[in-house]
């Protein structure tokens, strides 16, 4: 018998119950999985209290822990009725990013399911929050939730770019696929495919590539549409993705998929994320482009071989 998967919630350290909390139940109760919830507590006023009494102090750190293991049990109560095995945990951690990555490793995880924070544009500007961090360097499928209308997604959408020049990422896009099909298929979800084909960044490439002018041609615009459509669509065919199931849009791919989503009501976007240096590191990738943009959740996965 194979060992049951297991899925990672990380609660907020305020003690408030997001959407995460009832898409992770649902999910986990649909895919027959275990729910571990973890909350990581720091609070700044409370760690640097000037108490004489250093053993005050440890009773009060104590007592704020014990306080949130008890309202970790009582969201988790619940849950359980509804069948799913759920086990809680609280961690008194500066910095959590850390100890998350060391929980991810000790602790095999099926996913790591955590709400959205919207941070303000200053406040992204002077530091990087934790949910561009897990962005980076989660090993395992990241579910950011962020807008939702249902508990089990119903609508799903994997955002693919089969025509990525970088060879490290080949077999990227029929994992995302592979991905959102098995999402779809555990929680009786509708799959669409969108490919947002960048004409803008195309151009540019030509352009560097020396073929002329930054303009070019209508012909040659055909012909590299002609060719991307044929590698979506023999991405899609040898996935099992219908023909009415695939959408190539034309467009920035972060205000395509923003558009779709809020569109047709998507409960939730499967895409990847690759690896930037210099430049596009600071702009950022779509997946980072999107996330305080889009109207629903977002499912990211990592190439296996930017794993460490």
């Amino acid at each position: 018998m194979s060992e049951q998967s297991r899925f990672m919630l990380v609660a907020s350290p305020l003690m408030e119950h997001s959407p995460a909390f009832d898409r992770a139940a649902a999910l986990a109760k649909a895919e027959d999985a275990a729910l571990h919830i973890v909350a990581f507590d720091y609070l700044e006023g409370l760690a640097t209290a000037g108490l004489v009494n250093e053993k005050a102090l440890e009773q009060m750190r104590l007592g704020y822990v014990e306080r949130h293991r008890q309202w970790l049990e009582t969201q988790a109560r619940p849950l359980r009725k509804l069948g799913v095995h759920v086990t809680t945990e609280v961690v008194w951690v500066r910095r959590p990013l850390e100890e998350i990555l060391i929980h991810l490793k000790e602790q095999p995880m099926a996913a790591l399911i955590k709400a959205l924070e919207h941070e303000s544009v200053l406040s992204r500007l002077m530091f990087t929050p934790l949910d561009i961090h897990l962005l980076r360097e989660c090993p395992v499928p990241l579910h950011l939730v962020g807008h939702v209308q249902h508990a089990l997604p119903r609508k799903i959408v994997a955002a693919v770019d089969p025509f990525h020049r970088e060879g490290q990422y080949e077999g990227f896009n029929d994992r995302i696929l592979r991905e959102a099909v098995k999402l779809a298929t555990s929680c009786n979800a509708e799959v669409e495919v969108v490919y947002a084909y960048d004409l803008s960044a195309i151009s540019s490439d030509e352009w560097v590539m020396g073929r002329g002018s930054a303009f070019f041609s209508s012909d040659i615009a055909k012909r590299l549409f002609d060719a991307q459509g044929e590698a979506f669509n023999a991405l899609a065919e040898r996935n099992g993705i219908p023909p009415e199931q695939r959408h190539m849009i034309m467009g920035n791919p972060a205000k395509v998929l923003t558009s779709y989503a809020d569109a047709y009501n998507i409960d939730v976007i499967v895409m990847g994320r690759v690896g930037h240096r210099g430049i596009k590191r600071l702009i950022g990738s779509t997946v980072e482009q999107l996330l305080y943009k889009m109207p629903s959740s977002l499912w990211v996965i990592s190439p296996e071989e930017l794993a460490e």
